[in-house]
């Protein structure tokens, strides 16, 4: 069987809707310098960290090491078709968001999506 491949790691997995907290991951190959970032989010974590280690072992089984970025807030509003980036990470710091939004807007192109620094 062939290795996955970067491009199809799916750049976000988010919940549907609410404000959570997400994670920026940086995923390659051990040695490698092409990789890339996803971004992954739910209600599901209390602390960013829970997010990374349901994350890794996942990238790992598929042979790719991964780092976490950073972190912050998402709301989500599937309904007006509205994200809002915000926050940060107590543990990991916060992640560049304009980053998480170019991901986030090639996922929901149809989305209103904003980001500050504001912390709530």
């Amino acid at each position: 069987m062939a290795a996955m491949q970067l491009e199809s790691i799916p750049g976000v997995e988010i919940d549907a809707d609410g404000t959570f907290k997400y994670i920026l991951v940086r995923v390659q190959r051990a040695g490698a310098t092409e990789h890339r970032d996803i971004v992954r989010g739910t209600k599901a974590a209390e602390f960013h960290n829970h997010i990374f280690e349901k994350v890794n072992p996942e990238m790992e089984k598929l042979d790719f090491e991964c780092k976490c970025l950073g972190g912050g807030k998402i709301d989500h509003n599937s309904r007006d078709k509205k994200i809002r980036v915000f926050g940060l990470s107590t543990g990991y710091g916060k992640e560049d968001h304009s980053v998480a939004v170019d991901i986030l807007k090639k996922a929901y192109n149809d989305y209103e999506i904003t980001w500050s620094d504001d912390k709530n």
